[in-house]
This record gives structure tokens, C-alpha cells and sequence, in this order.
């Protein structure tokens, strides 16, 4: 274990660690008040909730880092099985939680299977194309992985949950372009598939019924958030982010001083976790957040362009490209820029299944990093080899 321990990449584990230590303190500042005031439970709840799912990940964490990620491919395809299962499960028999059918109770806690069909989609279709990439000129093989991830995105769709949908859709779209598929499949594939969307939202549309509910397409009307007709509704969140993001200035009111959290930003700890951060460091703290993300990003792309392995580049791309679109589809929506879709802003929000898939996406780049030293150790030892036999 030590030596995998020494082989991972540094940087990105200490700048990692950063982000999830501000987050907590940052969930705190942002949830004591209302988990006090409105819940009626412990200011540190959610707190505490939030570093035990962190720890708990993080030990599963040190098991996943010792597999080897030729083996990836057997526990993806159980996880997606099982991540299937979960959500006809939710489908069919959950109780609706927040307008959407996602959670399932486990223990003390919740669950959030589409959560973690983001991760183990990147898996599942980095390994496969990789096992099949002498056949990949193939229409059968190229698409045949794709029906697993287009049922899991029709139930994901159904829960009602439309940001988790597009970010999931989106994810499979990048894989599927990234890998060396002939450009006629993937332009063909891509027809089909988008013919097939709009035959099927025309029969719904003819049906007489609506793809969105109205709670979901009403966040499309999202200018003007601060207007009269809007505050008091739709607009009420984004307005008071705005807010928020307007009192902390340029250095901010200082940790714990924020007063858009006493209630007027619902669930400030969650979604709009970066309007408390803006309110509490400021734009320059602002700045700091997004030079981290930066950071992280490029690592993580490094570390997929040194690669041995298909699976490792597609794996490691797949997961920059999972956080950078959690980081876009959050802020955007905070800013007023796009339709709110409760999507979670990495390392800072609140939210025990995405803190955990987000570490185990991270365990999957640093394994990779890991076998990349490996083998660049066992290259080395045979070009000595090499030298001593010559």
C-alpha cells in the first residue's frame, strides 16, 4: 500500500484536500442557522453528515486504489446492473422526495443511484471500447455498450431529474466521440440517435403530453430573477444569490458572517453554495475556488495525456470533463446565465452521494497515475536490462 501511496500524484491529492476541507467549513457557515432554526436539529448536522460520507469514501477509497483498472471493467458492469435495478426500484415504488423520485433510504442515510451512474458510466465505456478496439469498425460493437446507458438515462429522465440527465448524456456523448470509432459510424450513430429523440418527443408532444413537468419548464423563464412577478417564485433564489454575491464585495464579511443565510437563500448550503462563498471571501476568494478548479482540471488531464492505456486517457478525460460540467451547469445557474437544475458545485455543496461518487472519480485518476509509474519504472528496469546484455 505504501508504494501505491507513493506513486499517486501529489498535487492533485493535496489540492484536492484543500477543496473538500474548505467545502466542509464552508457547509457549515452555510447550513448551521437554517439546520438550527428551520429543522430544529444540531447546528452541526449537516456537517457532520458531510465529513462522515468524505471519511467513509475515502477508506473505500484506499481499497479501490490497490485494483488494478483491467479489472474495472467486470465491477462496472455490476455496478451499472445494479444501478439499473435502483432505478426502476425508485420508479416504480419510491416516495417522492423534492419533486423527483432519486433517493433511496439505506440505514440512516440516502442514497442517489443516478449519482453514481455518472462514475460508473465513464468506467464502463472506457473499458469496453478499450477491450474492443480492434473491432470498433463494427456498427455492432461500437453501439451495442450504448443501450445500457440510454435505458439508465430514460429512468434518470423519468425520476424527474433533468440536470443529472444531460450531465449523464452528456458524459456517454464525449466518451463516444473521443474513442477511435470510424468517423462514418459515429456520424451515422449520431442521426439514428437524434432521429430517435425527436420521434420520440414528437409522440409525446402529439399525445398531448409534455416531456417537461411545469415546475421544469418554468426554470427555463430564468432572466430577470429579481423582477416583481418573479422574485416571490421562481426568480426568489436567484435573486437573493444575487444578494448574497453583492454584500461579500471584494474581500467579503469574513467566514461565518454571511446573512443571506438566515433563511432568505433557501438551502444555501446545497445548490447555491457558491453565492454563501462569494458572500463570506469574496471575489477574491472566488478567484482562489476557481484557480483551484483549474488546477485539479489540469492534473487530471496531465495525467490522462501520460497514459499508457486507452482506458486510462478515456477515464481520466471523462472525469475532467464530469467535474467541468458540474462546475458550468452549477455556476451558470447561480449566476442567472441558465435554468437552475439542482446540480451540485464539486468539493463545496452539500450531498453525501455526490461527495462520494467525486472520490472514487478521483481514486480512478490517481490508480491510473499509479500504473503510469509502474510502468515507467518497469521500462526503465528493462532498458538497463538491455544495457548490461549489450
Amino acid at each position: 500500500m505504501r508504494r501505491i501511496i507513493k506513486k499517486m500524484d501529489k498535487p492533485l491529492l493535496f489540492i484536492t484536500f484543500l477543496l473538500f476541507v474548505f467545502g466542509l467549513m464552508m457547509i457549515f457557515s452555510a447550513s448551521n442557522v437554517a439546520a438550527y432554526m428551520k429543522y430544529s436539529v444540531s447546528p452541526y448536522r449537516y456537517f457532520l453528515r458531510q465529513l462522515l460520507f468524505l471519511v467513509g469514501s475515502s477508506f473505500f477509497s484506499l481499497i479501490l486504489l490497490q485494483i488494478d483498472t483491467k479489472k474495472y471493467h467486470a465491477l462496472s458492469n455490476m455496478a451499472l446492473i445494479i444501478i439499473l435495478i435502483a432505478l426502476i426500484y425508485l420508479l416504480l415504488y419510491a416516495a417522492v422526495r423534492n419533486q423527483a423520485k432519486s433517493w433511496i433510504g439505506v440505514g440512516f442515510m440516502t442514497i442517489q443511484p443516478s449519482e453514481f451512474a455518472k462514475i460508473a458510466v465513464i468506467v464502463y465505456l472506457a473499458t469496453y471500447y478499450e477491450k474492443f478496439k480492434n473491432k470498433l469498425n463494427s456498427f455492432t460493437a461500437s453501439l451495442f455498450p450504448l443501450i445500457l446507458p440510454i435505458a439508465i438515462a430514460i429512468l434518470i429522465f423519468r425520476q424527474p431529474d433533468l440536470g443529472t440527465t444531460i450531465i449523464f448524456t452528456l458524459i456517454v456523448a464525449l466518451i463516444f466521440f473521443i474513442v477511435p470509432i470510424s468517423k462514418e459510424i459515429k456520424g451515422k450513430s449520431t442521426l439514428l440517435i437524434g432521429g430517435f429523440a425527436v420521434c420520440f418527443a414528437l409522440l409525446y408532444t402529439r399525445g398531448g403530453v409534455s416531456l417537461l413537468e411545469d415546475r421544469q419548464a418554468s426554470r427555463f423563464d430564468f432572466r430577470n430573477p429579481c423582477s416583481e412577478e418573479k422574485f416571490y417564485g421562481t426568480g426568489n433564489q436567484v435573486c437573493n444569490g444575487y444578494i448574497a454575491i453583492n454584500n461579500g464585495g471584494l474581500l467579503g464579511v469574513g467566514l461565518g458572517n454571511s446573512t443571506q443565510k438566515y433563511l432568505y437563500l433557501p438551502e444555501a448550503h446545497t445548490d447555491f453554495i457558491f453565492a454563501i462563498v462569494l458572500e463570506e471571501t469574496g471575489l477574491v476568494g472566488g478567484l482562489m475556488i476557481f484557480g483551484l478548479y483549474f488546477l485539479v482540471i489540469g492534473r487530471i488531464l496531465k495525467i490522462g495525456k501520460e497514459s499508457f492505456t486507452m482506458r486510462g486517457a478515456v477515464i481520466c478525460y471523462a472525469v475532467a470533463f464530469y467535474i467541468s460540467l458540474h462546475i458550468l451547469v452549477n455556476l451558470g445557474g447561480v449566476f442567472g446565465l441558465m435554468p437552475m437544475t439542482g446540480v451540485p458545485l464539486p468539493f463545496l455543496s452539500y450531498g453525501g452521494s455526490f461527495a462520494m461518487c467525486l472520490i472514487f472519480a478521483l481514486t480512478f485518476v490517481q490508480r491510473i497515475h499509479v500504473e503510469t509509474k509502474i510502468t515507467e519504472e518497469e521500462m526503465t528496469s528493462l532498458k538497463k536490462q538491455g544495457r548490461k546484455l549489450s
